[in-house]
């Protein structure tokens, strides 16, 4: 049986805001916006090479923990290919986000960097030659 990655699903105590960030650092695009049943905002969005992203708050009566751009257990990051590192950490910068490690350089010619986006999400940034 063939499997592919399906979604990437963030919580947040604000969706709209949340969503809306993303739209303005990575192009997303907003395709859905409800409330589902469950009682929380459920805004589904899409990359520009069509990666579906699930942005929510808490649902009815659900107490969230607090999240961590730290390095940790578990799903710890997520990545994007950018053009320009220094130029995209910059402008992400001026958008909100935290530079958390780097600009390094890594094997074969790829740099990276790690910045902390809202709702403590830890975002890896690679460029490749």
């Amino acid at each position: 049986m063939a499997f592919r990655f399906e979604h990437l699903h963030l919580k947040a105590p604000d969706p709209k805001k949340t969503a809306d960030w993303y739209v303005n650092a990575f192009d997303f695009e907003i395709v859905s916006d409800r409330t589902r049943d469950t009682g929380d905002r459920f805004i589904e969005c899409k990359t520009t090479d069509g990666v579906i992203v699930r942005i929510s708050g808490a649902r009815t009566g659900e107490a969230m923990g607090e999240g961590s751009a730290d390095v940790h257990f578990g799903i710890e990051h997520f990545g994007l290919t950018v053009d320009d590192l220094d130029d995209e950490v910059k402008r992400l910068e001026g958008l909100g986000a935290k530079l958390r490690e780097g600009p390094t350089d890594g094997s074969s010619g790829t740099r990276v960097a790690f910045i902390e986006a809202p709702d403590d999400v830890r975002i890896e940034l690679l460029e490749r030659e």
